[in-house]
């Protein structure tokens, strides 16, 4: 039996000082305006029955990552490591070199929804810091919003040998009138970027991304994101899709338990063996952890 992976969450420490957008006067922060870490969510994955769990950047700078990897070290249930470097610069190919020497390092993430250069990803990474992922053997994890969707697609295109996955299925914009152009940006987007084999993409983020009324129960939390669902399983299959938490903001929408509901009650219709792909097969194939911790 494959063992459930929590394929996307975060741990932070506010006194470390480099979370740009997690700051006191953002009022909508506020519940997760402090630390988590191991303690926090260990009971909640024990409930859950997730036996790993992948963390993934929050913070754009090496300091960051090299936190990540030491709370990897004392948390003997985290199986990988998603970090930071700076893909612009060709200085960051020994950066990657040395976090590549401890095996849960798998992968990167700029974080490309707060660059205001929506073309970034297909113009500025360094051919031979993306050289250096591929040689390392590392991933991508795209965090992208509908209007990235084009450039990313350019650099999928660019890169058929890196594995790329989505986080957040790229925040469908839920919450805009039917009539808002990125509606149209996601769905080409998506369905053009899940022709590329190599790419996966994350079920992870969208509670989120509902407005309030529309996550007020489990049920009408499925009905808001059953068609989107849906979307995702006809363009990528279970095979590359990863279920994530997105813990701790995850707990801005709602509780842990609250997104386990709503993801069974949605994987429902599948059969035994998509459901064990979507919840943990899929990340430990894609991450390289098939066989427990590296």
């Amino acid at each position: 039996m494959i063992a459930r992976i929590d394929g996307h969450c975060h741990y932070w420490a506010l006194k470390r000082g480099d979370y740009g957008w997690l700051t006191p006067d953002a009022a909508h922060l506020a519940p997760i305006y402090r630390d988590f870490g191991a303690v926090d969510m260990r009971p909640l994955a024990r409930a859950a029955g997730i036996a790993r769990r992948i963390l993934v950047q929050a913070a754009p700078t090496v300091a960051e990552t090299q936190f990540l990897l030491d709370q990897g070290r004392d948390d003997t249930d985290v199986a990988g490591i998603v970090g930071w470097v700076d893909l612009s610069s060709s200085d960051s190919v020994t950066t990657l070199e040395r976090f590549a020497a401890n095996p849960i390092f798998k992968g990167v993430r700029p974080m490309l929804q707060d660059l205001d250069d929506v073309n970034w990803i297909a113009t500025r990474p360094n051919a031979k810091t993306v050289a250096a992922l591929k040689r390392l053997g590392l991933r991508f994890d795209a965090l992208v919003l509908p209007q990235h969707l084009e450039s990313l697609r350019r650099f999928v295109e660019m890169h058929p040998d890196l594995p790329v996955v989505i986080d957040h299925a790229a925040k469908p914009s839920f919450a805009a009138p039917t009539d808002d152009p990125r509606h149209a940006l996601w769905k080409l987007g998506m369905a053009e970027l899940s022709a590329h084999p190599h790419l996966c993409c994350k079920l992870s983020g969208l509670l989120t991304e509902l407005p309030a009324e529309s996550r007020s129960t489990p049920e009408a939390a499925v009905a808001a994101l059953r068609p989107t669902v849906d979307g995702l399983l006809g363009w990528f299959g279970p095979d590359r899709l990863i279920w994530g938490s997105d813990w701790p903001v995850l707990t801005l929408a709602a509780p842990f338990a609250f997104w386990d509901e709503v993801t069974a009650r949605l994987l429902d219709g599948l059969g035994q063996s998509e459901r064990a792909a979507i919840l943990g097969g899929t990340a430990a194939r894609f991450y390289g952890i098939e066989g427990g911790r590296a």
